[in-house]
């Protein structure tokens, strides 16, 4: 955005938007291949040059791996590309797996850091939780963060979470487990109940 000058502006802050666009065994097999264009295209936006980063790289391999063992698991575990407002990739999201036997699914997400402390955080995971309360099959969300990974616990307060355990990732070490219940709430709408 610019202003009368035309210098750049800061988009108003307030309530963020996010769009998701999903990231297939196709596009995932072009990320692994370093052909972002290929995967962009296949995921119907311009993708960004983090997506080939090692971190990225493997996020991909392992949903790669995941959706070879059991392709009827792809519309869980297929990750996303978000979107923001002005169309601009922002990050990615999408869930661990598909739900458990007690209706249980993680959800994972992450944002650039040029877009972090704007409220994208908050708005992906308010999407997250709207799509698993839509599901008949789920009924909690799981988030696992790091004790010291102060702005992801600022993002799930206000959403409900409450911090079940502990657990061991050996990726990312000590990570404390909240849960959600979500579902059909008396309102009509989805989400946390």
């Amino acid at each position: 955005m610019t202003d009368e000058t035309g210098r750049g502006t800061r988009p108003a802050d307030g309530p963020k938007r996010v769009s998701f666009a999903a990231l297939p065994g196709t596009a995932l097999a072009a990320l692994l291949d370093d052909d972002l264009r290929t995967a962009g295209e296949v995921a119907g936006v311009a993708l960004p040059e983090y997506f080939l980063d090692d971190e990225s790289q493997w996020l991909w391999r392992l949903r790669s791996g995941q959706m070879a063992d059991d392709p009827g698991h792809e519309r869980w575990i297929a990750p996303q590309a978000v979107t923001g407002c002005e169309g601009v990739v922002i990050g990615y999201a999408g869930f661990h797996g598909p739900p458990d036997g007690a209706g249980m699914v993680e959800v994972g997400y992450w944002v650039a850091p040029e877009f972090r402390r704007r409220g994208y955080g908050r708005a992906i995971l308010a999407e997250m939780l709207r799509r698993a309360g839509a599901e008949p099959a789920v009924r909690t969300v799981r988030a696992s963060i790091s004790p010291g990974n102060a702005a992801s616990l600022a993002t799930i307060a206000g959403f409900g979470f409450v911090e079940v355990g502990e657990q061991w990732d050996e990726e990312d070490g000590l990570e404390l487990i909240f849960e959600v219940p979500v579902g059909p709430r008396t309102d009509g709408g989805a989400g946390p109940a």
